[in-house]
């Protein structure tokens, strides 16, 4: 065997064997095969695709490249949820703490942000004294104890993908739903959850731009989770405009207190982490939908679910009291009057990124005080002078105005 034939054999659209597709992503992995033919590789499957059984197959070997966590000591069954993300996606730092409250254990395992998106990890260091970097054996403790715990990826699981996905940032090879399936679910899988919740974003400020490919990814999700016969659900929801008026580190978070304590619940954020608590609730303890959001709701109104958060972000060394944002704002206002038909969720995205407000390459410090609030949604009628959002700033002056984001008729 080969790499030029086994890229060949890509290349004209043939199924690659579990073997096939071993010996190159091993290969690539252990430094034998180099970059170029992995590129090359790479490129044939995001334009060709992959059979089910490819990507089967592909998911199991980064999975088996790595540790996978074993959660049998936690009591219960354990319920993970995994967003594909977007622009002001808190939802993790609101619904993890609303079904740790129900009983449901949360052992989770979360990432970083990278360009234009923000990750969960950012987010709840921003909280002064937040602990991310949780030994395994204190993780399995607190969510025996406490229900929950959300902490960065403490093991080697799937180092495989996260070397090929490091290379497919820089050459054009992210947007492909098989890859984008076995990425997220070799993750899912090593974490050792029983249950797993897939929110699939999609539209302008999402990785999934149709709802045809999102609804493709969720095909291609369950069938992976049957493969290590695991329960998942997906949920496909919105990205064309930011989810949530919050987008950066400490404002999200702020946001996420707010909807906790019961503000908001008009809001589209709201109903988005309603529906995927209920869900997981629904996992968790075997209920029914309605049930599952009769006891989602009553958590949220009776104050248990802040009260939830409170605890888990103490026991980890956090202070939400102590949260910062930048004291140099600036307001941006319409410059006509009419309705606000879109708010353009990438445009704010990379906005708040320029600011500082999440990593634009591997190395960036980050500045967790500043980002974007947003004052309008879609559908509010606004008059010329009226504030469409305030820009929290950084050191620097130099941004660019977002008023072209606002689409206004």
């Amino acid at each position: 065997m080969n790499a030029i034939s086994v890229i060949d054999k890509k290349r004209l659209n043939e199924e690659l064997s579990y073997d096939e597709i071993k010996f190159m992503f091993e290969g690539f992995l252990n430094g034998d095969i180099p970059e170029y033919q992995m590129s090359s590789l790479l490129m044939a499957i995001v334009l060709n695709g992959m059979s089910d059984k490819e990507i089967v197959a592909l998911t199991d070997i980064f999975v088996k490249s790595g540790d996978i966590l074993d959660l049998s000591s936690i009591e219960g069954i354990k319920v993970d949820k995994h967003s594909t993300g977007g622009i002001g996606d808190k939802t993790t730092l609101i619904v993890a703490p609303i079904v740790a409250a129900l009983g449901v254990k949360v052992c989770k395992m979360s990432g970083r942000g990278l360009g234009y998106t923000g990750g969960t990890i950012d987010k709840l260091e921003s909280i002064p004294g937040f602990n991310v970097s949780l030994e395994e054996e204190e993780i399995m403790r607190q969510v025996n104890e406490i229900g929950i715990a959300l902490t960065s990826q403490t093991r080697n699981l799937a180092p495989l993908d996260k070397k090929v996905y490091a290379l497919r940032d820089v050459t054009a090879t992210v947007e492909s739903i098989p890859l984008i399936a076995s990425s997220i679910m070799c993750k899912k899988i090593a974490s050792g959850a029983d249950k797993i919740l897939i929110d699939i974003k999609v539209g302008s400020g999402a990785l999934i731009k149709t709802r045809e490919d999102a609804e493709h990814l969720s095909e291609l999700m369950v069938k992976i989770g049957d493969s290590y016969k695991r329960e998942v659900r997906t949920l496909i929801t919105d990205m064309n405009t930011p989810l949530g008026k919050a987008i950066g580190n400490s404002l999200e978070v702020i946001e996420a207190v707010s909807i906790l304590k019961g503000h908001g619940i008009d809001s589209y954020l709201y109903e988005v982490c309603v529906e995927l608590a209920t869900h997981m609730v629904s996992m968790g303890l075997n209920k029914s939908l309605e049930e599952a959001r009769n006891m989602v709701v009553e958590c949220l109104e009776s104050g248990k679910a802040y009260a939830k958060f409170e605890e888990f972000v103490k026991r980890q060394g956090g202070n939400v009291s102590s949260l910062r944002v930048s004291g140099n704002s600036k307001v941006i206002r319409s410059v006509k009057s009419g309705i606000i038909k879109n708010i353009d969720a990438l445009k704010i995205g990379m906005l708040s990124a320029e600011l500082g407000s999440s990593a634009q390459k591997q190395g960036d410090v980050i500045n967790y005080a500043v980002g974007v609030v947003l004052h309008k949604t879609v559908g509010d009628i606004v008059h010329h002078g009226d504030a469409l959002c305030t820009i929290y700033l950084g050191d620097s002056t130099d941004y660019f105005n977002p008023l072209d984001a606002f689409e206004i008729e």
